[in-house]
């Protein structure tokens, strides 16, 4: 597993540009600004070009490739199409994959839900931890029963706030429990692109 994963702390700014039809995202190392892996829809169909630019937006699939700047994987996050009706969802499961494509877990998202979007779960479709927290103000927290594993926010006050622009930005905080090289780290990672891809898109 690269090392990368086994930090505590990152920083992701989403690209923006006009008529920008691909999820890519930057991970930063927010004290030095380094970027330290990049987030790319490689595999982009036509027809889901086509579509991201309707109201269907949010319904596509996508296929995000998580490697380092020097072309490293580390993590893929897949999803097929879905369909969403008012406090219900129906569709295919967000599937994570480790840099050998096999699958290490995913998110389930609950029903009759808004904000306490899903739960993190193993490749076995057991529950490692839910994702509570609030839309305005992007505040999120992974919990396991009360025990607290990470924290989500636009807020961030220390070295490298200046790459906070008016573009997606997001501090991930891993807690020092999660042990290193654990599967759960890259989870709680490929969560930080999921909720801006269902929630801010």
């Amino acid at each position: 597993m690269n090392d990368l994963i086994n930090k505590n702390l990152f920083l992701v700014k989403e690209y923006v540009g006009l008529f920008k039809a691909a999820n890519n995202f930057d991970i930063y190392n927010p004290s030095t600004g380094e970027v330290i892996m990049e987030c790319r829809e490689p595999s982009l169909g036509l027809f889901t070009k086509l579509l991201r630019f309707t109201r269907f937006k949010t319904h596509t699939p996508f296929d995000i490739q998580i490697e380092t700047p020097d072309g490293q994987s580390i993590v893929r996050i897949h999803r097929g199409f879905f369909i969403r009706f008012p406090f219900k969802w129906f569709g295919s499961k967000i599937i994570i994959s480790d840099n050998n494509n096999n699958p290490i877990g995913g998110f389930r998202q609950k029903r009759f839900s808004i904000v306490d979007a899903f739960d993190v779960v193993d490749k076995n479709n057991q529950v490692i931890c839910q994702v509570k927290g609030k839309l305005i103000g992007w505040d999120f927290y992974f919990k396991k029963d009360t025990k607290e594993l990470a924290h989500v926010s636009e807020e961030w006050t220390g070295i490298g706030q200046e790459f906070f622009t008016s573009a997606d930005n997001y501090i991930l905080e891993i807690s020092n429990d999660v042990p290193q090289n654990d599967d759960v780290r890259k989870l709680i990672l490929s969560s930080v692109i999921c909720i801006d891809m269902i929630y801010n898109e």
